[in-house]
């Protein structure tokens, strides 16, 4: 409880300071929070990977320090909306793409998923991108354009190409979450709202395919082969959620997608707007293998593993709304599109 609350409270002094110190403490705080829920388990493996997020972080948390010290020590301003010195801006842009996972400084991430449970890993691609995204978003007017869209078409294109020949669910969702920051990312500059309307779907999504993962006990592809008879309505619907995280149209995740295409076009950036286009279609790939194992691969199949009992128990709540609301959110587009 310690831990949780510690996080929040971290999030929180982030996204509502204006000082680059404080934002830098609620960054610390949130990181440091995370890491006895990382390696909880004790496992080796666990160990290693919050040995290897602590590092990644605490990387990013001196380079985030010594841009905003460099640009003070340029125009004497702490404010973390006057980031106006170029080398500053470089090196924040850098320091924030170590701590969201964006290519070509993602490889930490699929390792530090795998490691940790489901409900970490949930934390993980969700609550710990929120303080990031947000100084991103306060300092966007001062970013290198070109600089912000090349990480953004290297993060879908590695998010798609090494999610392809995963096993694992929880490096699938890692992969897909590289592929979604490069959404949120090439639009940042041109209309910043629709990175945290992006974001916001995306943590929704994800938590629903965590949530349900979680609930039939899943980590690997060979388990959600057998999971269908252990929980059929609970696998249609993952059905729906992953395609909707692929962003295909009459679901909510085409509802960013469709409006970063959009802006993109009216930008002057149809090529870039294209090329991203295409490279979703990787993840679109393994999402549908995903769909595949959990609702497609039924019995009489040839799988080596004991089929599982059907349970009566009730489904939670919290998976019930949030993929209702993934599944459904499309219609109200015209409404933020206004």
């Amino acid at each position: 409880l310690i831990f949780i609350i510690s996080l929040f409270l971290g999030t929180t002094i982030t996204i509502s300071s204006n000082h680059w110190v404080m934002a830098w403490t609620g960054l610390e705080i949130n990181t440091l929070a995370i890491l006895p829920l990382i390696s909880k388990s004790h496992h080796p493996r666990a160990v290693e990977a919050a040995t290897k997020y602590f590092l990644v972080q605490a990387t990013a948390s001196t380079l985030v320090l010594f841009s905003s010290m460099t640009n003070a020590w340029y125009t004497g301003q702490w404010d973390i909306t006057q980031l106006t010195h170029s080398t500053s801006s470089l090196i924040l842009t850098a320091a924030i793409s170590m701590k969201l996972g964006l290519a070509p400084f993602h490889f930490w991430f699929p390792e530090v998923l795998q490691g940790s449970p489901l409900t970490t890993g949930l934390l993980l691609s969700t609550v710990m991108k929120f303080p990031p995204i947000t100084l991103l978003f306060m300092t966007s007017q001062s970013l290198n354009p070109s600089l912000l869209t090349i990480l953004a078409i290297l993060s879908v294109a590695m998010g798609g190409w090494m999610g392809l020949n995963q096993t694992q669910t929880r490096k699938i969702m890692a992969f897909s979450s590289i592929a979604h920051l490069g959404w949120m990312t090439i639009i940042l500059i041109y209309y910043p709202k629709l990175t945290l309307l992006n974001f916001y779907l995306y943590a929704m999504m994800t938590a629903a395919v965590f949530l349900t993962l979680n609930s039939m006990k899943v980590l690997k592809l060979s388990t959600l082969m057998t999971a269908w008879a252990k929980a059929p309505s609970l696998s249609t619907i993952l059905l729906l959620t992953l395609l909707s995280l692929a962003g295909l149209p009459p679901l909510t995740g085409f509802l960013p997608k469709w409006l970063i295409i959009q802006e993109l076009t009216k930008q002057d950036m149809a090529p870039a707007a294209m090329i991203i286009s295409l490279l979703s279609l990787l993840g679109l790939f393994f999402y549908l293998r995903l769909a595949y194992c959990a609702t497609i691969t039924l019995p009489p199949h040839t799988t080596n593993h004991m089929k599982q009992w059907h349970t009566n128990k009730p489904i939670n709540p919290s998976i019930a709304v949030l993929t209702t609301l993934s599944i459904m959110l499309l219609p109200i587009s015209p409404m933020l599109a206004t």
